[in-house]
């Protein structure tokens, strides 16, 4: 985000600019005066109904208008110099696309750093696909490997010495040792609302426990919630606010239920029952999981796929038990030369990622785009997961109901006849080439047609209606008639 000057109108505004690789001049960092040509835009509204809204994102991020950088850029006065926050994000992620090749270094700094920038667009379509695209967002499952990582070195390195153990709350220390690892990695990732969210629950998690209360409750989570509501409130209508909080009322919610807590209970048993009990668990709460996530996920995105649930059950652990401890311990080792098989450990282990995700995805039935749902199925499925999770004994079972409807609601969506953009210049037809969706203009930009492709509920392509033979077009206009 940088801050430029209107031409004669004497105010300040802010603006986001895209600067080009060829930008990377010494002294251009935060803070830093600079003279440059770029092309800005106002932020767009929603391309169609239920598409993504910058406009509505600029406003709350305080931005005028985006646009992109023209040519060079020309250091006037360079930023202050010395290390800094973002200074080290990037020399970390320098280092791990240096240490770890392919696609499995592009993946790295999002787990260590939170840098996207350098994944695939194959890649996160397929993150998104297998349901594991909250790997690329610094949030609950990164803050939680950390925090508990360190509360769980502290409480075993502490106990080590009978005096302090004795003498010491070990829960009390853990719980500032964990609270501190927290806040220094949301600080170096960028503090972004998904990880700022994640550490303030995690902070509520240790204090509840660090008071012997138990930290899974819906107490905790309404004062997390309404921290987030506090000082973000436009988050609410977001999918990431959204489809944290459902994730988190869900694991409750199944975690508290009756039949649950009798079949998690502790009992005499060998650790082959015990370990496939935890198995069993895994996987119902990650389907659980992914239920509660279709509806927003196919609000938001148009699209959702069915085996989430199989893919976190091997995904989560690889992240929180191999892929993060080792791409730690490598940046521990990395100062003192032993950092090689650390680095080796963490390209392993990441690399199965993007495997897992593009094996899961391609998988027959794996994804589902159904057109744009409405507000009113949103609303059914909403109101009847809370009540789900909210009451307790048999009458929670009402909530099934409305479910039911948004269900039926969403198989009997209609695929839309006529797409057309808020601007007009661009136009659908459906029906008229099987799965491909037919578009006035066939442009080249990608977010165009997946806008178009994806509002209307189609997994094909685009083709031109100029190309049909049904079609009248000349330069100016194309006519065409439609029996529906």
């Amino acid at each position: 985000v940088l801050a430029t000057r209107e031409p004669g109108a004497g105010r300040a505004v802010r603006v986001r600019l895209t600067l080009p690789l060829t930008a990377d001049r010494p002294g251009l960092a935060a803070g830093a005066k600079v003279r440059l040509r770029a092309r800005l835009l106002p932020p767009s509204p929603p391309m169609l109904p239920g598409s993504y809204d910058f406009a509505r994102t600029a406003w709350f991020e305080g931005l005028a208008a985006t646009g992109s950088v023209l040519g060079e850029v020309t250091v006037v006065q360079a930023g202050p110099s010395g290390p800094t926050l973002g200074g080290a994000r990037r020399a970390l992620t320098a280092l791990i696309h240096e240490r770890i090749p392919g696609s499995a270094g592009r993946l790295g700094p999002a787990l260590a750093t939170g840098g996207r920038g350098g994944i695939s667009q194959t890649d996160a379509q397929a993150m998104r696909d297998s349901g594991l695209a909250h790997l690329l967002s610094v949030s609950g499952l990164h803050v939680t490997a950390v925090v508990g990582a360190a509360w769980l070195l502290t409480v075993r390195l502490l106990g080590l010495f009978p005096a302090l153990a004795l003498r010491v709350p070990l829960p009390l220390v853990a719980a500032l040792a964990g609270a501190a690892a927290g806040g220094a990695y949301t600080l170096l990732t960028g503090a972004q609302v998904p990880t700022v969210r994640a550490c303030i629950g995690s902070l509520l998690v240790l204090a509840a426990l660090a008071i012997g209360r138990d930290p899974l409750s819906f107490r905790m989570l309404a004062v997390a919630a309404f921290g987030v509501m506090l000082f973000w409130p436009e988050a609410v209508v977001g999918p990431s606010f959204q489809m944290s909080f459902a994730a988190v009322i869900a694991i409750i919610a199944l975690h508290t239920a009756a039949p649950v807590r009798a079949f998690l209970a502790a009992r005499e048993e060998s650790w082959i029952a015990r370990t496939g009990r935890r198995a069993v668990m895994l996987l119902l709460t990650g389907l659980v999981i992914e239920l509660a996530l279709m509806p927003i996920a196919l609000f938001h995105f148009h699209r959702s796929g069915f085996y989430g649930a199989l893919a976190n059950m091997i995904a989560i652990p690889l992240t929180t038990f191999v892929a993060m401890p080792a791409l730690a311990l490598s940046l521990l080792l990395e100062p003192m030369g032993l950092g090689a098989p650390a680095w080796w450990l963490a390209d392993r282990s990441i690399s199965l990622m993007p495997w897992l995700a593009n094996w899961v995805s391609h998988q027959p039935g794996a994804v589902s785009s159904p057109p744009a749902m409405g507000r009113g199925a949103m609303a059914l499925f909403v109101g009847g997961g809370l009540w789900l999770a909210l009451w307790r004994g048999p009458i929670r079972l009402a909530g099934l109901a409305p479910i039911g409807l948004g269900v039926v609601a969403l198989a009997l969506l209609p695929t839309p006849d006529v797409l057309i953009s808020g601007d007009g210049r661009h136009v659908g037809l459906t029906g008229l080439a099987g799965s491909d969706l037919v578009v006035l203009r066939d442009g080249r930009s990608g977010y165009i047609r997946d806008n178009l492709t994806e509002t209307a509920g189609l997994d094909g392509g685009t083709v031109a209606l100029a190309s049909l033979p049904q079609a009248r077009c000349s330069r100016d206009f194309c006519a065409i008639d439609l029996d529906r």
